[in-house]
């Protein structure tokens, strides 16, 4: 009986000692998750081909999101909140950064548009089927959260994200010479 009992204090032991070891790193990984990078999963069709390419909603693309890094360029695609709806993500590319004079799509009204102080343009890489700044105009940059950097999965479709995916019709001015 005494053999039972030195080996269930050992258990415990061994037990309590893993258990603590483990949770010492949950706070450490949670920071990590919401302030560094995570995966996520993208729904929707607005920047098809780059992610998404397929009909069917069951592939989903699953994404390597940085949230660390605020310096936006043209070509990077971003999650933001929208500014129609706070409580709505989306994921767009950036096409024009402050000070650039950028060419609209329809809807539209105005044909040229100038990127102000602290904002940039964001459009979908499928036209037809993205809310974009063709409709709300240009967004500020606080409501960017994060930029996608690679696609993890499917394993077929694995890679950087790039802005050699960037539309080439696009008409961009940089209008700052200094």
């Amino acid at each position: 009986m005494v053999k039972f009992q030195s080996n269930k204090n050992q258990f415990v032991f061994t037990f309590a000692k893993n258990f603590l070891g483990i949770s010492l790193w949950i706070p450490a990984l949670l920071f990590i998750e919401q302030h560094i990078f995570s995966v996520g999963s993208i729904d929707g069709r607005s920047m098809k081909p780059t992610l998404n390419p397929e009909t069917n909603f069951l592939k989903r693309d699953k994404v390597l999101v940085w949230k660390w890094n605020k310096n936006f360029e043209r070509g990077d695609v971003v999650i933001l909140r929208s500014p129609e709806d706070p409580q709505r993500l989306l994921v767009k590319r950036v096409l024009a950064i402050e000070d650039d004079l950028v060419k609209t799509r329809p809807p539209k009204s105005t044909r040229f548009v100038p990127i102000p102080e602290g904002h940039v343009w964001v459009e979908g890489d499928e036209q037809f089927h993205s809310i974009d700044s063709n409709q709300f105009g240009p967004v500020s940059t606080g409501l960017i959260t994060a930029k996608i950097i690679a696609i993890v999965f499917p394993f077929s479709r694995m890679r950087r994200i790039t802005n050699d995916d960037m539309r080439k019709d696009a008409l961009v001015i940089n209008t700052n010479f200094d």
